[in-house]
């Protein structure tokens, strides 16, 4: 019907009709909350992320138990070890850094999901992703069974999930054969499907000590242009067998997100990234916005483009702010 019978503005009247209408919602079973593990003692401050530390095991432990206390079903791992050398062997090592944590975490809270991002850069001395061919480029094929090695790994420490970052074909295919043919089958794969070679992963490197040496990322992970390699990438993971898919970085590619989800039917995750971080929190040390209404804005808005789960550094501030509504 035409106006004036038709009148949109009817069901804005009042909070309570807009929440009844309400279409997308975000609650604390939606999100995961990344943390970074060290080998050093304490807490660090992340000078490019306010409010994220480097943390201790005991530390991860706590700031788990944070989260979970919050609601939060999950968190993600990301290991910064004492030593790294060219191969990326700390990323197997069963008494590695993300390896301890996960035991330590998986003790003090039993019904907390782990997932612990399965990726070399953190251990290689290059920074790279994955192997390394006497010309300096990353030997996709020779890097499988590192990454296979690893997943082993982490896996038999107890991780709920592995969750491969790297963007090497095939990569998902040899870490589901690797887990069955070890007793692992049940163990999930949340592979970062569409990985972006993205400028908002600046903050992140800095956390996690993993930017390049030489060279960039930009033959193994996406270019920011494809749409359409996206979703093949996705399709392409589900065929060698991952369980939940991501989208990383999640505001820029709100359009990918929705595209994924529409061709796979998958479970979808979105990684609301470090720079994505960083710059609201610098907008809101500015005075020039409010940090709560834009947090929440965001994150509906990256479920309403089609994510089920969102990764995101402001999970436990989030998390309490939605518990108070």
């Amino acid at each position: 019907m035409p106006f004036p019978r038709t009148r949109l503005r009817r069901l804005r009247r009042t909070g309570a009709l807009r929440g009844l209408v309400r279409e997308t919602r975000v609650a604390p079973a939606d999100l995961v909350l990344p943390l970074f593990v060290h080998a050093a003692e304490g807490r660090e401050p992340i000078a490019a992320m306010p409010g994220v530390e480097r943390l201790s095991i005991s530390a991860a432990v706590e700031e788990a138990g944070a989260a979970a206390t919050l609601g939060i079903p999950a968190v993600l791992l990301f290991g910064i070890p004492a030593a790294k050398d060219e191969e990326g062997s700390g990323a197997w090592d069963d008494e590695g850094i993300v390896q301890l944590a996960t035991r330590a975490i998986r003790a003090a809270h039993p019904g907390l999901l782990v997932a612990t991002d399965l990726c070399l850069c953190e251990y290689t001395d290059h920074g790279h992703c994955g192997r390394l061919r006497d010309d300096g480029t990353v030997d996709n094929d020779a890097t499988l069974d590192a990454l296979a090695r690893a997943a082993l790994s982490q896996a038999a420490a107890g991780a709920d999930l592995v969750a491969p970052s790297d963007m090497m074909d095939g990569r998902v295919g040899a870490i589901r054969a690797a887990l069955d043919g070890d007793g692992l089958e049940d163990v999930p794969i949340m592979a970062y499907s569409a990985k972006f070679a993205s400028a908002f992963y600046g903050p992140f490197r800095e956390a996690a000590g993993s930017a390049p040496a030489f060279g960039d990322r930009r033959g193994y992970q996406m270019d920011p242009a494809n749409g359409e390699e996206a979703v093949r990438e996705a399709l392409l993971d589900v065929e060698e067998g991952a369980d939940l898919l991501m989208v990383k970085p999640a505001l820029p590619c709100l359009d990918v997100i929705r595209r994924v989800k529409d061709s796979t039917r998958m479970p979808l995750a979105a990684y609301n990234v470090s720079g994505e971080y960083a710059m609201v929190k610098a907008a809101v040390a500015a005075g020039h916005v409010d940090e709560r209404a834009i947090v929440l804005e965001t994150l509906t808005a990256i479920r309403r483009a089609g994510a089920d789960i969102v990764i995101t550094y402001h999970a436990k501030d989030a998390a309490a702010w939605l518990s108070e509504a």
